[in-house]
């Protein structure tokens, strides 16, 4: 039996999205703009993301391939202040401790280098002379540009390998060219690549032990001893390296891992990541109240059709959920378009600067739900405004 009621209107979900884009399509020249708010703050928070997980992606990728076993060990200061020197057997010293499995060293030499006799005596460009023994190439991890590298005939005679800062400020492209090194001529025999683990090398000028001793009186004192050891003996190692070069004063050996200041480097980088992140989250706050102010104006200007379905039957809840829809849908369109820009941007940069593709899938994730909750809060208030409009009022507007 018929109770003379009207059935509850009812709005599908189907109808509800139907709305929200027919809402957009109205004004695609406002609906773009708003949404490029969110895409911009969006792009910027997955670019930032991206580009420092795929550098992380690459310094991981380089500190497996040249290993964080390395230890460098220098001469420090005494308790005057003074600088000291290591022993000249502190290379064989550091190569019989428990752990090691080699060692090589470098010591510096007071002399100048310059590509020719003419060159201004002032301009030394920064590059240091140092002796260096024919085990350094491989304890340090270093490849050759062009060239080769020292050995037991070189070392002996007026030969040279170049670091890649060294031959670039030379204009030094290939082995077989002279260079002025402590008033003589010497041939360059190699030129290395960037050494990544000991950036010093890149602006030296690397000669053999015998001929250092021959032409220039090298004492045979390191500067700096490189050794690596067996990963699990790295810590137990650098507490032995002070002692056994130098037994009487351990504490004016200065030890560090170089692989240490690449993490280092790297928790810089992120920190400076964060602070990009942040500037990108006020981007999206601009792009959310770009949101909020487009869909106010939309309530305005269709009060009329807000009025109409009032009066059809439409309920204050459907006024609601159809604002609402459209500003979540705005702020969606936004952010997946600022996915998109971003995801390109890290792969172009990327991609330039041969680093490894890397985006975390939680960062494309949390952006496109920020949005979803920035389209919520910015629609909210037009929307309620909308629906608290009474029928009569809207239609007479």
């Amino acid at each position: 039996m018929s109770t003379g009621r009207t059935p509850p209107s009812r709005l599908l979900g189907a109808d509800v999205v139907r709305l929200g884009f027919a809402g957009l399509r109205a004004r695609p020249a406002r609906a773009i703009l708003s949404a490029l708010g969110i895409a911009i703050g969006i792009a910027a928070m997955i670019a930032v993301v991206g580009i420092s997980s795929s550098s992380q992606a690459r310094l991981n990728d380089e500190l497996a391939r040249l290993g964080t076993n390395l230890l460098t060990a220098t001469a420090g200061r005494d308790l005057l202040g003074k600088e000291t020197t290591l022993p000249p057997d502190a290379t064989a010293k550091v190569a019989v401790v428990d752990g090691v499995e080699s060692a090589s060293s470098t010591a510096a030499l007071d002399e100048p280098v310059y590509r020719s006799p003419l060159s201004d005596p002032a301009a030394t460009g920064g590059i240091a002379a140092m002796a260096a023994d024919t085990a350094l190439l491989d304890v340090v991890s270093g490849t050759l540009r062009s060239g080769s590298w020292l050995n037991a005939a070189t070392s002996t005679y007026p030969a040279v390998v170049l670091g890649q800062r060294a031959a670039e400020r030379l204009g030094v492209v290939s082995a077989g060219t002279q260079v002025w090194l402590g008033g003589r001529f010497f041939t360059v025999v190699g030129i290395l690549d960037p050494v990544t683990l000991a950036p010093e090398l890149d602006s030296a000028a690397l000669l053999g032990e015998p001929v250092a001793k021959r032409f220039f009186g090298f004492d045979g004192s390191p500067t700096t001893v490189y050794e690596r050891s067996a990963d699990e003996a790295v810590a137990n190692v650098r507490t032995l390296l002070g002692p056994t070069i130098s037994p009487q004063n351990p504490g004016q050996v200065e030890v560090s891992r170089p692989s240490d200041a690449l993490a280092a480097r790297n928790a810089a980088d992120r920190a400076f990541t964060g602070l990009l992140v942040g500037l990108g989250s006020v981007a999206l706050l601009v792009g959310g109240i770009g949101v909020a102010n487009t869909m106010i104006i939309a309530v305005l200007e269709r009060r009329r059709e807000v009025g109409l379905r009032r009066s059809l039957g439409g309920t204050r809840g459907h006024i609601l959920v159809q604002f609402l829809t459209e500003a979540l849908l705005l702020s969606a369109l936004g952010g997946i378009a600022g996915c998109g820009i971003g995801a390109a941007v890290t792969a172009t940069i990327a991609i330039g600067s041969d680093w490894p593709f890397t985006l975390p899938v939680t960062a494309p994730a949390a952006a496109l739900a920020a949005t979803l909750v920035i389209g919520a809060v910015a629609g909210f208030y037009p929307a309620l405004r909308a629906a608290s409009t009474p029928p009569t009022t809207a239609l007479n507007s």
